[in-house]
């Protein structure tokens, strides 16, 4: 009997040491395969459907991927809590400069294109209008549709929100007309929403409105503005086309940055994005695909 229960002691004692240590492996391999992606609200549903698709063809893989705008995402990047920072507009010198404060070496990947539509309500019979006069309407030198050959009504503008990189290149590209020395600024009574989705509601339901939002969120009941790029210049309405021909106005590239080179999953991970097979999605929801995207891994 008490060689029975010297040997039960022993074998418990076993168990109770081989515990620890395998949640400890488990914990391990559950670090090495988790992907922490956070910033622009421009990117996030794309994001959304790259996370999904990846996780299904690898599912030892867990990607958390999160919005809250461009800025949000470059200060996780610079307080190295996030594995993949995205954002619709470049890094700044600045954002740089505090990240390597940080010890974090910024990295930028272009991940995909996009065109910003400048939107109206459909019942707005305004079709085409210039960057000058967009740019005049948001400073707030124009404030009547008429103006612009449209009808009598006050003009409602509507943007996003400061953390958003969409309203940074906006204010940058059309209202400043990428003039570095212009100091334009919206005008004071401009509306700031804080998603691309609040836009569109508001357009939706006021024939006054006028707004901005990346190509892919923009539904077909809403109007398209044609833009030319100068008076005289041909109004060209947003596609992938025209983006790729660069005749429409506003485009850009949209991003995703790390902290140094990507390594081992976060590189998979980037790679699998410029991939034939990730790159038909951004398609799907409306962007322009990356330049020269990579062979299938």
């Amino acid at each position: 009997m008490k060689h029975i229960i010297a040997i039960f002691l022993l074998f418990s004692l076993i168990l109770t040491s081989c515990g620890p240590a395998s949640s400890a492996e488990a914990a391990s391999d559950s670090q090495a395969t988790y992907i922490e992606n956070k910033g622009s609200d421009t990117i996030v549903n794309l994001a959304l459907a790259w996370a999904e698709r990846y996780q299904g063809e690898h599912p030892d893989v867990r990607i958390s991927v999160t919005g809250g705008g461009s800025g949000t995402g470059i200060a996780a990047l610079i307080n190295n809590t996030v594995d993949i920072a995205n954002a619709s507009r470049q890094i700044k010198s600045e954002e740089v400069d505090e990240a390597k404060s940080n010890g974090v070496e910024p990295v930028e990947h272009i991940i995909a294109r996009d065109a910003i539509a400048v939107i109206v309500n459909p019942e707005n019979p305004v079709n085409e209008l210039t960057l000058q006069q967009i740019s005049d309407i948001y400073s707030g030198k124009i404030i009547n549709w008429s103006e612009v050959g449209g009808e009598d009504r006050p003009i409602v503008r509507l943007s996003r929100e400061t953390n958003s990189g969409t309203h940074v290149y906006f204010l940058e590209t059309v209202l400043r007309l990428g003039s570095k020395e212009d100091k334009t600024l919206f005008s004071t009574n401009t509306l700031l929403l804080p998603s691309s989705e609040g836009i569109i509601a508001e357009v939706r339901q006021n024939p006054n409105a006028i707004g901005y939002d990346g190509l892919g969120y923009v539904p077909k009941d809403l109007k398209m503005i044609a833009i030319a790029k100068e008076v005289g210049g041909a109004y060209v309405l947003p596609s992938i086309e025209t983006v790729n021909d660069k005749t429409y106005a506003i485009a850009r590239d949209l991003y995703m940055y790390t902290n140094g080179e990507a390594s081992g999953i976060v590189k998979e991970y980037l790679d699998w994005i410029l991939s034939p097979e990730a790159q038909e999605i951004v398609v799907e929801l409306g962007f322009v695909p990356a330049l020269n995207p990579n062979p299938i891994p």
